[in-house]
């Protein structure tokens, strides 16, 4: 990021946005982790809808739950993490339903991941090449020769230079940048419907982040991949988005599409956000904070989970706002929701 790294200009939404086939369709997501000091509920009845597509841009500080959330989206989470749901359809499937063995014939092909940590995708053991040309013919049935050549072209796409040497090294010989790069390589091999990126960008420099964004957003417009975008910068996020949605304490706060977000945001989580992102006009000054910290998911308030760092709260608070739509689009669960002045 650039030192003064303001907000993009938002990204138009797709006119065929509301058009097109719904593939991901999750309500009242709970991933809770059973410990010995008790119940951890690190997603607590997420709800959200994914277009063929779609960019969602998924938001919020460490610990709101975000990656959780992908984790389960992804059947990949284990004990003692327990997943529940009242519905989780993706392309017309009922994911709670499937096996192991079918969630992973889901997963690589329908369904892919690019992780925070690169070597949560590579094998130290492997050279890139068996891992790459695997994962194709996992899932496809070409000739080594074609999945080889996919490879190389897929790690042109991500700006790997001499692809055809980076094939031949084992991941250790590599920078983190460049794992990073041929993880999320690995990811975009099968053309996936959906693409869960839990900030796959955060290692590299600025030149092959804009290259990543710009590839991704390519998929999404001509093959119809749906992404979902989990990150803690809104910076990045509102240039590719077309929706976003916030997250606090396991909760999604607020959604909408992202100009709404951006020019009008309603809930005061996602206002001090915005409000902390360094920028030109800000040169100088000290930039806000959020005070305090977030919240134990082992001890949530009661009410509002945002209400001992709001600078709305009131005794109103001690009870839980809805999640009430305050616009076209646009959801909030505040109880003192509008636009910052």
């Amino acid at each position: 990021m650039t030192e003064t790294a303001t907000l993009a200009p938002a990204r138009t939404p797709r006119h065929d946005a509301q058009e097109a086939k719904l593939l991901l369709d999750v309500r009242g997501l709970r991933t809770w982790f059973h410990t010995r000091d008790g119940i951890v509920k690190a997603v607590d009845g997420v709800s959200l809808q994914l277009r063929e597509g779609e960019i969602l841009g998924l938001v919020g500080e460490s610990g709101s739950g975000k990656s959780i959330t992908g984790f389960s989206l992804m059947g990949l989470v284990d004990a003692p993490g327990r997943l529940r749901a009242d519905r989780l359809m993706f392309g017309g499937r009922d994911l709670l339903s499937l096996s192991p063995e079918q969630y992973r014939q889901l997963r690589g092909k329908d369904m892919a991941m690019i992780f925070q940590d690169p070597m949560m995708t590579l094998n130290p053991t492997l050279r890139v090449d068996t891992q790459m040309i695997e994962a194709v013919l996992a899932h496809d049935k070409v000739s080594r020769k074609a999945a080889r050549a996919r490879s190389i072209d897929v790690l042109v796409k991500v700006g790997i230079p001499s692809p055809e040497e980076r094939l031949l090294v084992y991941p250790h010989h590599l920078s983190g940048g460049m794992r990073q790069r041929i993880a999320i390589a690995i990811a975009l091999l099968n053309s996936p419907k959906l693409i869960i990126a839990d900030e796959p960008t955060t290692a590299l420099d600025v030149t092959i982040q804009g290259q990543i964004l710009f590839e991704v957003q390519k998929l999404c417009r001509e093959l119809g991949t749906a992404l979902i975008w989990i990150t803690h910068d809104l910076a990045i996020v509102s240039g590719l988005a077309d929706r976003l949605a916030v997250m606090y304490a396991g909760r999604i706060v607020e959604t909408a599409p992202t100009p709404e977000i951006v020019g009008g945001a309603r809930h005061p989580y996602t206002h001090g956000l915005i409000s902390s992102i360094p920028s030109i006009h800000t040169r100088g000054k000290e930039l806000f904070q959020i005070p305090g910290s977030t919240p134990s998911l082992l001890n949530l308030p009661e009410g509002c989970p945002f209400q001992a760092r709001c600078y709305r709260a009131d005794s109103q608070c001690l009870r839980a706002p809805p999640f009430a739509e305050v616009g076209p689009g646009h959801w909030a669960s505040c109880w003192h929701q509008g636009v910052q002045a």
